[in-house]
């Protein structure tokens, strides 16, 4: 669906940056929790500033399907990100029947590495086979770093810390079945190696390419997507 994703875009300023810079993909967050939520008005603006071509995915985490599409509508959102849990607490997670609830929009469902497992995708392959079986699966999963949980408020933290996956055991993990892409954690510094030990053919980032949450910084938005850009390249070099 892309191959560079700038996230927690909160601007139209922030949104022709990403787009200039070669982004393929902006991502506007609705989760509750995040210091980088919008409204639909907002994001509704931002779309307007991005040209054709570029798309623009909602985050959603624990929210009805009838309330996704509303502000999918109203936002002129092209995709929907699923990032909440795989299961659990219902306040923030997306079950595997959400697919079919919101279908006939793409969907992208955010998933996390399970390190100290046999299969660290383990968790994610069910919940995308549960949702076959429910109706639809998703079009693309994103791979995020391992959920945080803050000490003074007891939420779930689920994007936008800063860390990182284990790039060499995802490459390791038996294949997911639909495309992939790599977050957590991705700066200009590191998305070129993150690409190449992670085997990954599209990059997510948000904190990553910050001044602040939700203020991207223009030089580390145009570095990203120039290394990112550069390691996705086709190899020209003759074996």
């Amino acid at each position: 669906m892309f191959h560079v994703k700038i996230c927690g875009v909160t601007t139209p300023a922030d949104a022709r940056l990403a787009a200039e810079a070669g982004a393929d993909c902006i991502g506007l967050n609705f989760v509750a929790s995040s210091p980088r939520r919008i409204d639909a008005a907002t994001a509704r603006a931002i779309a307007a500033a991005v040209p054709a071509g570029v798309l623009k995915v909602g985050v959603f985490a624990g929210m009805p399907a009838n309330e996704i599409r509303r502000i999918a509508a109203e936002a002129a959102l092209d995709a929907v990100q699923l990032h909440g849990l795989l299961a659990g607490d219902a306040t923030a997670t997306d079950p595997p029947e959400r697919c079919a609830e919101l279908a006939g929009m793409p969907v992208i469902r955010a998933v996390r590495l399970e390190p100290a497992q046999a299969d660290p995708l383990a968790a994610a392959r069910a919940w995308i086979a549960a949702a076959r079986a429910a109706g639809a699966a998703p079009a693309m999963a994103i791979v995020d770093a391992a959920v945080a949980v803050s000490r003074e408020t007891g939420a779930a933290a689920l994007g936008g810390t800063g860390a990182t996956v284990d790039w060499k055991a995802l490459a390791a993990a038996p294949a997911l079945g639909i495309p992939v892409a790599l977050a957590g954690g991705l700066t200009p510094e590191n998305v070129a190696l993150a690409i190449r030990e992670s085997g990954c053919r599209a990059v997510d980032t948000a904190s990553g390419v910050e001044l602040a949450p939700g203020r991207k910084d223009p030089g580390k938005v145009t570095a990203f997507v120039q290394a990112a850009r550069a390691a996705l390249r086709p190899s020209t070099q003759g074996g």
